[in-house]
């Protein structure tokens, strides 16, 4: 059934990203495998971390952690987008975009204050060797983890809840793949200026307190690492963080990119594009970066191959 043939007024419509060009067909496609890479590379870190008993450390536990994130915050997007572009029907009721706007907030400021949490994790083991098994112990360890899901839970509820109390109108085009704030907003018949405001103090706390942590710790090590004797250890000290530099890279700029600009600046296109990095191509590329670049994880693969073999 097409799109235009909704009638339910209480609807949203998900413009999406791809037509039905060859090109984009292609481009589809490619999602599709992008999703399926991200999706089999994030269980497995998950699984692999549960079942090594060596990798039961708190950066691998962090680790699993952000594998989880990911897993979930690409299942909350592609599917949907997915099913729409097949199906023709391009709606999302109220619900579910509520749904969507929630699981997505919420995921994206939890990983906001994991990757800060990881941070301070590889601070402590390289600058603090000889008291990390008290500063990052299994009771601290979780009790970090778990305040990442909490905090980025309350403003995934805070953000839903006011951007859903807003009155809709016109056509209820969403000019986005799935159902975002900014975009959600373009199509308020109401002054949103006091909620936009909000959002980016949000911003201020979810992304800037988050990254200033990840800034002073990495300071901190990179001196640490430059007065190191043993280069094994400065070798290991930094490719472990690089791998984390550069998801933190690639996740915070996107991020930055969307939420902090002002509407005036907004392109609906520029939006979806970047989206489509820190929401597809990220949690993918994460799993491959920690995997590739990690002795512990290659060996732990390596043994789990071996013993599937045997």
């Amino acid at each position: 059934m097409a799109w235009e043939n909704q009638t339910f007024n209480s609807d949203f419509i998900l413009l999406g990203i791809f037509n039905y060009s060859p090109t984009h067909i292609f481009l589809f496609s490619l999602v599709l495998g992008i999703f399926t890479v991200a999706f089999i590379g994030n269980i497995a870190m998950v699984l692999l971390i549960y079942l090594d008993t060596q990798l039961h450390t708190p950066m691998y536990f962090l680790l699993s952690q952000l594998s989880l994130m990911d897993l979930m915050l690409i299942c909350t997007t592609v599917p949907k987008m997915a099913f729409n572009y097949l199906s023709g029907r391009m709606s999302i009721s109220l619900a579910g975009c509520g749904v969507q706007i929630f699981l997505y907030l919420s995921l994206l400021g939890a990983e906001c204050f994991l990757l800060a949490t990881m941070a301070y994790d590889r601070y402590v083991a390289i600058c603090h060797p000889l008291r990390y098994s008290v500063l990052m112990n299994q009771k601290i360890c979780g009790l970090m983890a778990a305040s990442s899901w909490i905090l980025g839970s309350l403003d995934g509820i805070i953000e839903v809840a006011v951007a859903l109390s807003f009155s809709y109108c016109g056509a209820r085009e969403i000019p986005h793949f799935f159902c975002d704030v900014p975009a959600l907003l373009t199509l308020s018949c109401t002054n949103t200026l006091l909620f936009e405001r909000m959002i980016f103090v949000c911003c201020i706390i979810m992304l800037l307190f988050p990254v200033a942590v990840i800034l002073v710790s990495y300071a901190r090590v990179i001196m640490a690492v430059i007065h190191m004797g043993s280069g094994e250890g400065r070798r290991k000290a930094f490719a472990t963080c690089s791998s984390h530099l550069t998801v933190v890279g690639m996740y915070y700029g996107a991020a930055m990119f969307i939420y902090m600009r002002p509407t005036s600046d907004r392109s609906p296109t520029q939006d979806k594009m970047v989206s489509v990095f820190y929401t597809i191509l990220t949690p993918m590329l994460n799993p491959l970066i920690y995997s590739l670049r990690n002795k512990e994880v290659a060996r732990a693969i390596k043994k789990l191959l071996i013993l599937s073999v045997m």
